[in-house]
């Protein structure tokens, strides 16, 4: 079965950095899109960054902080956060769909990891 395990997550301060990873077994890896969501507390789920095997694609608001790469040899995608800001707290997911994904919509990837928690103080 197919599985998605984040790690990295934990409390820092306004301004420090966190790189999260997530891990998985598919055997589609290397043509998958990769994508970070997070939610916040009240909050609907939102979109953060994904990558494909040939483009990446940002939030408006995390655009030149924060940073997806993958390693498809680990079968492992990461998402380095630098210049954190309270309004970054949230549970961090992982998520992944066959092929190449355009849209910043939940519904389009069909596998998701359990999340991980960011927490930035100020």
């Amino acid at each position: 079965q197919e599985q998605l395990v984040e790690s990295g997550g934990g409390l820092v301060q306004a301004g420090g950095s966190l790189r999260l990873s997530c891990v998985t077994a598919r055997r589609t890896f290397a043509t998958d899109t990769m994508a970070w969501f997070r939610q916040a507390p009240g909050k609907e789920r939102e979109f953060v960054a994904a990558i494909s095997w040939s483009s990446t694609n940002y939030e408006d608001s995390v655009k030149g902080r924060f940073t997806i790469s993958r390693d498809n040899a680990k079968n492992t995608v990461y998402l380095q956060m630098d210049s954190l800001k309270p309004e970054d707290t949230a549970v961090y997911y992982c998520a992944a769909q066959y092929g190449i994904i355009r849209s910043n919509r939940a519904h389009d990837f069909g596998s998701w990891g359990q999340g991980t928690h960011v927490t930035v103080s100020s």
